[in-house]
């Protein structure tokens, strides 16, 4: 990732720092809150199986990568990498390595958002990428590798354009943000190898020198 100014930089640990500490809190709250509940008789099952969850896709660099951030966000159910935004169906990681299906590596999440809402999944991508950097993060490059937000809803879509829009005014980025903002049409797991990843291959140098880089300064264990 290509380094920011300072200040930049702080200003986003400290966004992601608030988002994961509220989060938390809030998760405790809730799970404090179902202890004090007395059972009714002849009620159905718990709550917690009742709940609903929604989704999010989001692409900024490699699918690993992304997916070992967003598995350690309280609130986070599932993060599945995989491939979207381009006009091949049922693509490989050949195929879309090659330049040529359009799609790119995203993530797609599912998640709780009694626990953590659509716009702190938002506070974290822009915070876990160079969302500047056209077509490149790191070391890896092509259009696979592009910064994309693929809205799931018209709510979500208006969302990322807001936080996109603080983001500019606040002057966050020295360079222009290039991130794609399309509607998601479809999406494709990766093999099963691809996924969790990190959590698998942590001691592979590609996870030693980019992903526990990327999570330390994150404040992400």
């Amino acid at each position: 990732m290509t380094w920011r100014p300072v200040a930049a930089s702080l200003a986003i640990v400290v966004v992601l720092g608030l988002v994961i500490d509220a989060t938390a809190r809030e998760k405790a709250g809730a799970a404090k809150a179902r202890r004090k509940e007395k059972p009714v008789a002849g009620a159905e099952k718990s709550d917690e199986s009742k709940v609903k969850t929604e989704k999010a896709t989001f692409g900024g660099g490699c699918f690993w990568c992304l997916e070992a951030v967003y598995e350690r966000i309280p609130g986070v159910t599932s993060a599945v990498s995989g491939y979207a935004g381009g006009n091949v169906p049922r693509p490989t990681y050949d195929m879309v390595s090659s330049g040529l299906t359009g799609h790119a590596e995203v993530v797609q999440l599912e998640y709780d958002p009694a626990v953590v809402t659509y716009e702190k999944l938002l506070d974290v991508f822009w915070a876990c990428h160079d969302p500047t950097s056209l077509n490149r993060q790191g070391d890896d490059f092509g259009t696979q590798y592009r910064s994309i937000i693929l809205y799931h809803t018209e709510a979500q879509k208006l969302a990322a354009q807001k936080s996109f829009q603080e983001l500019t005014a606040a002057g966050v980025y020295s360079d222009p943000i290039v991130t794609e903002l399309v509607p998601l049409k479809a999406f494709y797991p990766a093999d099963r190898h691809h996924q969790d990843y990190y959590r698998k291959n942590r001691r592979t140098a590609y996870c030693q020198a980019v992903i526990a880089p990327k999570l330390k300064k994150l404040g992400l264990k």
